[in-house]
């Protein structure tokens, strides 16, 4: 139901507007220029099977990037040759009893094939339309303003029905405890233990009819009436408020990058969609 303060800001700040969704573009591969390869010469046959040298190329660039493994030799041109040679010798074997053949093995790697190629595409695309800082900044700008200019300590309660809600209100004006009624009755397995408290968020880190419900209260007040979202029916008490503090530019800058890549991917994705010819058989 909410997140704290910190993953709030993060989440707000990885989408211009709330509820859109792309799909997970993959971070880049080190190939950029750059990146240093440790140069490992091929010149090593399997059974007579030569491996090419693009092997040893694209592994010394991942052996670049990333921390050795406990075991490894020390040498990583030794390490990626011995990998390579396991891996002709595992393969030739499949060959030979015939498993490349099969059915359910060739459709994984024709799909580890394709893979690859959506990854190549979809980077080229990224690379070829960059996302520029000043575009950056206007989204900033934008989320900054939609987060408003508190930040509130709430508590909640929620229940699924509209009565349950009211009963607990009844139940509050009688003198009951907030904290222990949240533990005994919400439904919301990520405050219930803490007394329904949700620490602090902008207004902007709750749907829309929890937020409008908050911010018409007053410190230390308690929703008169339920307050009905996608989740279920809440009670809600304004614990404090205080002016929100919201991370500066440079500090989301690569989330928002990432982000803006993702919808550029989506827009790819349904552009090209658009224009197949897509029909059921």
């Amino acid at each position: 139901m909410q997140l704290n303060r910190k993953k709030i800001f993060t989440a707000l700040f990885l989408a211009a507007a709330l509820g859109t969704s792309a799909p997970v573009f993959a971070q880049k591969t080190k190939t950029e220029k750059g990146d240093k390869s440790l140069g490992a010469a091929s010149k090593v046959s399997v059974n007579g099977v030569l491996i090419p040298q693009a092997y040893f190329d694209m592994l010394s660039r991942q052996a670049a990037s990333s921390p050795p493994r406990p075991g490894a030799p020390a040498d990583p041109k030794t390490a990626i040759r011995e990998e390579l040679v396991n891996r002709e010798i595992l393969s030739q074997a499949a060959k030979k009893k015939g498993l490349d053949k099969n059915a359910e093995v060739a459709a994984q790697m024709d799909l580890a094939r394709q893979g690859v190629l959506i990854q190549a595409y979809l980077e080229d695309h990224v690379k070829s339309n960059p996302v520029t800082d000043e575009d950056l900044k206007k989204q900033y700008e934008q989320i900054r303003s939609q987060m408003g200019d508190n930040e509130y300590k709430t508590r909640h309660i929620l229940v699924e029905k509209e009565d349950d809600a009211k009963a607990v209100i009844a139940e509050l004006k009688q003198g009951g405890d907030f904290g222990k009624i949240a533990k005994e009755k919400s439904k919301d397995p990520g405050s219930k233990e803490k007394g329904g408290d949700l620490d602090w968020s902008p207004a902007g880190g709750y749907v829309k009819p929890f937020a409008d419900a908050l911010k018409a209260l007053q410190k230390g007040q308690t929703t008169e009436a339920p307050v009905q979202t996608q989740f279920g029916w809440h009670v809600i008490r304004l614990e404090d408020v205080r002016p929100v503090k919201a991370p500066g530019f440079d500090e989301v800058k690569d989330n928002l990058r990432q982000r803006a890549q993702q919808e550029q991917i989506g827009k790819v994705v349904a552009d090209l969609r658009s224009k197949a010819k897509i029909e059921d058989k």
